[in-house]
Formats: C-alpha cells, sequence, structure tokens
C-alpha cells in the first residue's frame, strides 16, 4: 500500500495497514475495552504510521449531531463568566465538541428563545445559566434536546443542575473575618430581589454567620446593588462610608465588587487590611494581582465546567437520532466544593 500524505488516510487504510477489520479500527478509536493488546497496539501503531486523524464533521453527521453545544450566560462582561466560558471550551475540546457562546443580557425574552427549541437545528446541547427566569418558569424548561443548568435561579426543572455553595461559602468568608477580630463588618452586594439568586443566597451565609456569633449588623450598611461589576462596588463602598459607616471588614459577594471596594476604600485613606479587611469570592484571576492580593473564595467554577460538559455530553451521547434512549438516568443535581483562599488582604 502506497503510503498516503499526512492527515490523508483514511480508517480503511488504518484497518489494512493492522491487518483487522474496519469494526476494529473503529472499536480501538471510540474506547471499547474487549480487544486484545496486542491487536490495540497493531493499531495505534498503524495510525502513527500514516498519521491519521478521526473526521469528527463526518462522524457527526452520521450519528445526526452537530459536534456543537450552546453555552447561554447573562454577560460575558462579567469576569466570573467570562473565565467560566473559558474552562467550558476547555472541557469540550477535550472531547471534540466545539461552543457556540451566546449571552442574554438578563433580558427575559432572550432568556426564553433558548427553551423554546430555536437551538436544536445548531447544537447538539445546551448548557445553560438563567437570570430573568425563575421557580415560576419551571414548566418551560420541559424541553426535547439535552440541557444542564448552572445557576441558583430555577432549582427541581427536571433536567440535570450544576451549583456551587452560596449560602455555606458566604458563611465561610464571614467566619474568616470573625476569627480574625472584625465586628463591624459590611456585606457587599445584597440584592432587593428576595428570590433565589446568588447575591440573596450569600447575604443569607453572611446573616447566618453574624447570628453566629452574636454580631449585629448596621442597616446603614446594606445597599441593593443591581449589577456586579466594578464601578458598582466602588460606588456602593464609597455610599457605605458617606453614611458615617466604620467598617472593619468587607464582605464582598463578588471579587470585582470587593476590587472596587478595594479603590474607594483607598480613595478614603483606608488600609486594606490594616484598616479594612476585605475579602471577596469567585477566585478570578485578577485577584491574585490586585494590591494587596485579594482573599476569595473559590467556588469551583473548573469543577463546574467540567461537571456540566461531562453530564451534557452523556445526555447528547445517550439519544438515537434526537430521540432519547430508554436507559437515561434521571436528573441530577450536583453542588460542587468550594475553598477559601486566604491572600494578603486579610491578614492584618
Amino acid at each position: 500500500m502506497a503510503r498516503k500524505t499526512s492527515g490523508s488516510a483514511t480508517i480503511r487504510d488504518v484497518a489494512q495497514l493492522a491487518g483487522v477489520s474496519i469494526k476494529t479500527v473503529s472499536n480501538v478509536l471510540n474506547g471499547y475495552p474487549y480487544i486484545r493488546p496486542e491487536t490495540r497496539e497493531r493499531v495505534d501503531e498503524a495510525i502513527r504510521t500514516l498519521d491519521y486523524h478521526v473526521n469528527v464533521s463526518a462522524r457527526n453527521l452520521s450519528r445526526g449531531r452537530t459536534g456543537v453545544i450552546a453555552l447561554v450566560l447573562p454577560a460575558v462582561r462579567g469576569v466570573y463568566f467570562a473565565e467560566l466560558a473559558d474552562a467550558v471550551m476547555r472541557e469540550a475540546a477535550k472531547i471534540g465538541l466545539t461552543v457556540f457562546i451566546q449571552q442574554t443580557n438578563d433580558e427575559r425574552d432572550r432568556e426564553l428563545r433558548v427553551l423554546d427549541g430555536g437551538y436544536r437545528t445548531m447544537v447538539d446541547g445546551v448548557i445553560y445559566s438563567p437570570l430573568a427566569l425563575g421557580q415560576e418558569d419551571l414548566p418551560l424548561f420541559e424541553v426535547d434536546f439535552p440541557l444542564v443548568l448552572l445557576g441558583e435561579r430555577v432549582f427541581g426543572a427536571g433536567v440535570d443542575h450544576v451549583t456551587m455553595q452560596n449560602v455555606e461559602g458566604a458563611r465561610a468568608a464571614t467566619e474568616h473575618v470573625i476569627a480574625l477580630g472584625a465586628r463591624n463588618i459590611v456585606p457587599l452586594g445584597a440584592k432587593d430581589d428576595p428570590s433565589s439568586s446568588s447575591g440573596t443566597l450569600r447575604m443569607q451565609g453572611f446573616r447566618a454567620a453574624l447570628a453566629a456569633h452574636g454580631l449585629e449588623l448596621d442597616p446603614r450598611a446594606v445597599i441593593g446593588v443591581r449589577d456586579y461589576y466594578h464601578s458598582t462596588g466602588a460606588a456602593t463602598m464609597a455610599e457605605i462610608l458617606n453614611r458615617g459607616v466604620v467598617p472593619d471588614a468587607v464582605v464582598a459577594f463578588t471579587d470585582t465588587l470587593a476590587l472596587g471596594a478595594l479603590a474607594a476604600l483607598g480613595d478614603r485613606g483606608l488600609r486594606v487590611p490594616d484598616d479594612v479587611l476585605l475579602i471577596g469570592f469567585d477566585n478570578i484571576e485578577e485577584t491574585q494581582y490586585s494590591r494587596p492580593p485579594l482573599t476569595t473564595i473559590d467556588p469551583g467554577r473548573d469543577e463546574i465546567a467540567a461537571k456540566a460538559v461531562a453530564l451534557l455530553e452523556e445526555r447528547i451521547r445517550l439519544r438515537i437520532d434526537g430521540v432519547p434512549r430508554a436507559d437515561q438516568p434521571p436528573p441530577r443535581r450536583v453542588v460542587v466544593d468550594f475553598e477559601l483562599v486566604e491572600r494578603q488582604s486579610t491578614r492584618a
């Protein structure tokens, strides 16, 4: 057999060089376990010799798939969501999937369009983090395509759901500064919205820590925020200081709010951590390079991405011509672990 040029070999060429059937080569490529080691080695050697590459597009087409998944987020401008998107793309690439990213800007109409089936012809499944939808929209999540839910707005939707420990993480952050002697602690990132959201849940954890230690919350220190950008953290922190609050610690519900607060505190001559302890939530990359580096809660973003991609890929795989097989597992809820990452902003 004439040697094929790099990248032009076919699965038939591999089978001929290895002296096996095309089916055997396919089994090796798909990780079929019941193959003799010497047979697998011959196939692997033929693949290396011919520089054979799987035609992912053709394989997906034969299976009635696109090889593309959608990641729908509230706003890619948000640093946490940008880093989450990066983590999802890296995980998807490991298994040959391409990621189509869409942002909804927290707009209800755009979030509803994710559930109306319009994505079905473009992607094999969707990883979805809604903010404008809530528990009252539960019936809308009964969709006929693979869907993995992220976030805290909707629970019990009958689809796989990956989420973080918001209450527990915020409580741990608050307990951390209390253990360092803080007593007048400001929460930064409270939401006016009473429904389930990361801000609401983190406020629950904050209040639980104060209550456990018999500490009071200065009502002047509670200002609701509309978003979690740096500018919001700076403006909200400045307003709290304008109200006469003198904090010895700030527990910010996102790192971006904390970094904004860091600037506002510095503008008032308050030093972190000497005058005010400061802790954030999310462990975005920027926290390692602020001055001082920011103590934060790592909510397990990389694990969230890995779990979401794995769950979605399994749902896609357990379908035949777009129809779920009978052996589909029931909907699963995965709650990832968090970690307190201590840096200089709480080392008085």
